[in-house]
């Protein structure tokens, strides 16, 4: 196989050689793609703070057996997965992962000592940790949260958005690396709605107050969305308002790439948004129809999402989310097809002869490019992927079949 794979990536090298790609100059920054992997895969987002049903907008579909039911589990799932992803990933968590040792711990009462293990977890398993707030499912929820009139709901999401904030500060300051920690909330509405400008109003408040202390080492994000389930008629923090209030205030836009109009292009806003705020984050799912959260894959959306990241230089400047949580299939399987579905679209989008494309445009050649960008899609990329597993150590092609059910028979099919 090795030998195989060595051939093919070496005539792959040679066709990409003769479009001026150096094809081990984009392993090279393929390595560097670190992509942040969602611990909520594992178990369908239900975290450890109870065992109660999901609410707040947001809904995990499927029943597949063998889900992490507790911290060790949810941590060796996503060691195995890591194992046939090739290069170094990160970890993201939401707040309800913490490790609260069995005891009830209020939102507005977490504190760092509570994800000490996990800190400690990730600098033992070489992985570096994002965070995220976590405003729904809780007895507080409700409809509103941080644009809540009541000010005593208000400001307990303000305070455990606070906390979360000094959470990601120590993780990043242990990691030697900035924690990246969103700020997602469900707010809405189920149906007609005469206050938005009040509910917009008390939002930007809250965040205000959130964010007017500094912390050094992690970064802020804000993500918006279309609707919730069961708010479908109004979304307080909408795509224009969180756009707005980052480019004021320099803050990190979230795409959600399942947060948008169907019709809508993610990748679209790539470069829109890059001319106003300094960096984007991205939680890349794939929508089916609606925020369906599906694994995602190899698609045109996701393909075109990439590209827009690398034509615009912009490497350095976004940070790589997945945010996909499908009960319905093998849990660690989904994490394996999902990342390295990213990588390809990123490999490719690397591989694409951008400059001589670029030149035939800007002569206004436009036959040229586009036939250009559809010879790209023939290029044997494939190849350089497999090299790229190949150096990395990981099972490739179906090899990884293998692997995960084996894991399955083992290890989740016994839980």
């Amino acid at each position: 196989m090795k030998e195989s794979v060595r051939k093919a990536y070496e005539i792959a090298r040679e066709r990409y050689a003769a479009y001026g790609i150096d094809t081990e100059a984009v392993l090279s920054k393929l390595q560097d793609f670190h992509l942040s992997l969602h611990c909520w895969q594992a178990d369908d987002v239900a975290g450890f703070e109870s065992a109660g049903d999901l609410t707040g907008g947001i809904q995990a579909t499927g029943n597949y057996p063998g889900k992490a039911r507790n911290i060790d589990e949810l941590r060796a799932d996503i060691v195995k997965a890591k194992s046939l992803i090739p290069g170094t990933h990160r970890l993201n968590l939401h707040e309800i992962y913490g490790d609260f040792g069995g005891k009830r711990v209020d939102r507005d009462q977490v504190g760092p000592e509570h994800f000490q293990s996990w800190i400690d977890w990730a600098a033992e398993n070489d992985t570096k940790l994002d965070f995220n707030s976590t405003s729904f499912s809780h007895p507080k929820s409700g409809n509103l949260s941080l644009s809540n009139p009541d000010k005593g709901i208000r400001d307990f999401w303000i305070e455990h958005t606070r906390r979360c904030r000094e959470i990601a500060n120590q993780m990043g300051m242990a990691q030697g690396d900035p924690c990246i920690m969103n700020v997602w909330v469900h707010d809405g509405c189920k149906d007609q709605s005469v206050n938005h400008y009040r509910y917009r109003s008390l939002l930007k408040d809250s965040l205000d107050q959130i964010f007017a202390e500094k912390m050094p080492y992690m970064k802020d994000c804000i993500e918006g969305k279309v609707f919730g389930i069961g708010l479908e008629s109004f979304t307080v923090g909408s795509h224009d308002f969180y756009t707005a209030y980052a480019a004021a205030n320099g803050k990190i836009p979230t795409i959600d790439t399942g947060h948008y109009h169907p019709t809508e292009s993610p990748a679209d806003k790539v470069s829109a948004l890059l001319n106003f705020v300094p960096e984007l984050m991205l939680h890349v799912s794939r929508p089916v129809r609606w925020d369906s959260d599906h694994v995602t894959i190899k698609d045109d959306a996701t393909q075109e999402l990439f590209s827009e990241i690398v034509r615009a230089g912009a490497l350095d400047r976004v940070h790589y989310g997945l945010d996909y949580f499908d009960g319905a299939i093998n849990r660690t399987g989904a994490y394996v097809v999902g990342s390295r579905a990213a990588q390809k679209c990123m490999l490719c989008a690397l591989l694409e002869p951008t400059e001589l494309i670029s030149k035939y445009e800007l002569e206004g050649k436009t036959f040229q490019v586009l036939h250009l960008l559809e010879e790209a899609k023939a290029l044997p990329w494939g190849a350089v992927y497999d090299e790229f597993c190949e150096r990395n150590d990981v099972p490739l092609g179906d090899a990884v079949i293998a692997e995960v059910e084996k894991y399955e028979k083992e290890v989740t099919s016994k839980r």
